[in-house]
């Protein structure tokens, strides 16, 4: 419970920070209606290629390292709150995230909570979280998960906006 707690306070950090970021100057040209039709298949999209992601993270640390339940529960509490608060950065904008700025705080807040992420379980307060220490080993792989997902949220954004308009 102290674990999804600290990852839902966490993700809710850059989030916040989507108050203060720019929007992009094609956002603006006329005014949108929400729609709740293009909501639902967003939500299902990605939501579906969050899905994909997670179980690709499960079958690494049971099938490939079969990672004990501290282990299980540190690389999960990882990967989980770093590409939640990365994927705000690809989703905000219907263009290519790299040519996109996004606010300052917004960007802030999601290099703090990564750092904050990548500390924890190295950090005095780690034991009492249920943390354990990650071997380099297994970082580097849940980093190249968060990776390929990055891209592929990338990919499945510009197909998607191809087909669905606000």
């Amino acid at each position: 419970p102290k674990q999804i707690l600290l990852a839902n306070i966490l993700t809710d950090l850059p989030e916040l920070a989507i108050a203060s970021d720019r929007v992009d100057s094609e956002a603006l040209e006329k005014p949108h209606r929400w729609n709740i039709s293009f909501i639902r298949r967003f939500m299902l999209v990605f939501g579906a290629l969050s899905s994909v992601f997670d179980y690709l993270t499960f079958g690494l640390l049971l099938w490939v390292f079969d990672a004990g339940a501290k282990e299980f529960q540190t690389a999960w509490f990882i990967e989980s709150v770093i590409s939640a608060s990365l994927i705000v950065l690809i989703i905000r904008t219907q263009g290519a995230f790299y040519k996109s700025t996004p606010s300052k705080y917004l960007l802030l807040a999601t290099v703090a909570v990564v750092v904050v992420v990548l500390y924890l379980p190295f950090s005095p307060v780690a034991l009492v979280l249920g943390f354990t220490p990650l071997p380099v080993q297994l970082l580097l792989p849940i980093g190249g998960i968060i990776l390929v997902y990055i891209i592929a949220a990338e990919l499945i954004k510009k197909w998607f906006y191809r087909f669905n308009k606000i």
